[in-house]
C-alpha cells in the first residue's frame, strides 16, 4: 500500500431533491429498493416510518425534512440508503435515508475535495459542512446527530 492510498477513501454521493449528500462508503450497509414505510402516529414529517430490512424493522427518514425543507414524493428512482449507526441508541443498529435516485460511488482525495466556505449551517443541524468537488457541492451529514434525532423520536413513541 502506498502513501497515496492512505490519502484516499470511497464515498457515496446520495441524490436528494435539490442537493447531494456525501457519505463515507464504510457507513453504508446497503442501498435498497423503495418500499412504503409503516408510519408512526404523531411522528414529525421527516420521520417517514419503518421498513423491514434483514429481518428487522428499521427507521427511515427524509433528509430534506430533517433540514426543514419540503419532503419530495417517492418516485420510480427513490431508494433507501441503509446507514450503520455510529452509536448504540437505535436498537436496529442502522437507519434508512430516502434518496431521489441511485447513489454514485466516488473516490475521494485531497486533490479533489475542498471545504466550501460559502455555506454555513447551524450548530444543531443534520449537516456538518459542505464540500467542493469538481462540479459538485455535496453536504456532509452529521450521522450522529441524525441517529440521536431518530432515537429521541422513537423513545417518545415507545
Amino acid at each position: 500500500m502506498s502513501a497515496d492510498d492512505l490519502d484516499e477513501l470511497y464515498g457515496l454521493l446520495v441524490p436528494l431533491d435539490d442537493e447531494r449528500l456525501l457519505v463515507p462508503r464504510a457507513c453504508v450497509a446497503e442501498v435498497v429498493a423503495w418500499s412504503q414505510p409503516e408510519e408512526m402516529p404523531g411522528a414529525p414529517a421527516w420521520y417517514a416510518g419503518t421498513v423491514g430490512w434483514n429481518g428487522r424493522s428499521i427507521p427511515v427518514i427524509s433528509f430534506e425534512g430533517a433540514l426543514g425543507k419540503t419532503i419530495p414524493q417517492a418516485g420510480g428512482r427513490t431508494r433507501i440508503v441503509v446507514i450503520h449507526c455510529l452509536g448504540s441508541r437505535l436498537q436496529a443498529g442502522v437507519f434508512g435515508v430516502l434518496t431521489q435516485g441511485f447513489p454514485q460511488l466516488v473516490r475521494l482525495n485531497p486533490d479533489i475535495v475542498k471545504p466550501d466556505p460559502t455555506r454555513t449551517f447551524p450548530e444543531r443541524s443534520p449537516v456538518l459542512c459542505s464540500l467542493r468537488m469538481v462540479n459538485e457541492a455535496p453536504l456532509v451529514p452529521d450521522l450522529e446527530y441524525l441517529e440521536g434525532l431518530i432515537a429521541d423520536e422513537t423513545s417518545v413513541a415507545a
